[in-house]
């Protein structure tokens, strides 16, 4: 059973950094994150597959750079140039298809980590 866990949460200033990561009990071809602020709806943020694809949500391009260890079984998502909008509750998610990563259709999901941005 493929099992995801999210760490690297936190708090920070507009302006700053973080850097999210995500482990895998099992390798999974694809895999990305998405966010959830309070009172709004699921968002995709990144996804990125073991043959070099990546594809990012427009609001965080430029901004957020996904990265993987493959061997490691490992995910990560560097946030850069942080706003207080990017403050949500970030998921890992793990799919053997890419588009389903981006789709939010994903057989897998991770129990989330919280990201706070203040201005």
């Amino acid at each position: 059973q493929v099992q995801l866990e999210e760490s690297g949460g936190g708090s920070v200033q507009a302006g700053g950094s973080l850097k999210l990561s995500c482990k895998s009990t099992y390798r999974v071809d694809c895999m990305g994150w998405f966010r959830q602020a309070p009172g709004q709806e699921r968002e995709w943020v990144a996804a990125i597959d073991t043959g070099g694809g990546i594809s990012y949500a427009d609001s965080v391009k430029g901004r957020f750079t996904i990265s993987r260890n493959t061997g490691m079984n490992t995910l990560y998502l560097q946030m850069d140039s942080l706003k207080p909008e990017d403050t949500a509750k970030y998921y890992c998610v793990a799919d053997h298809w890419f588009e389903n990563v981006v789709r939010g259709i994903c057989n897998y999901w991770g129990q989330g980590t919280q990201v706070t941005v203040s201005s």
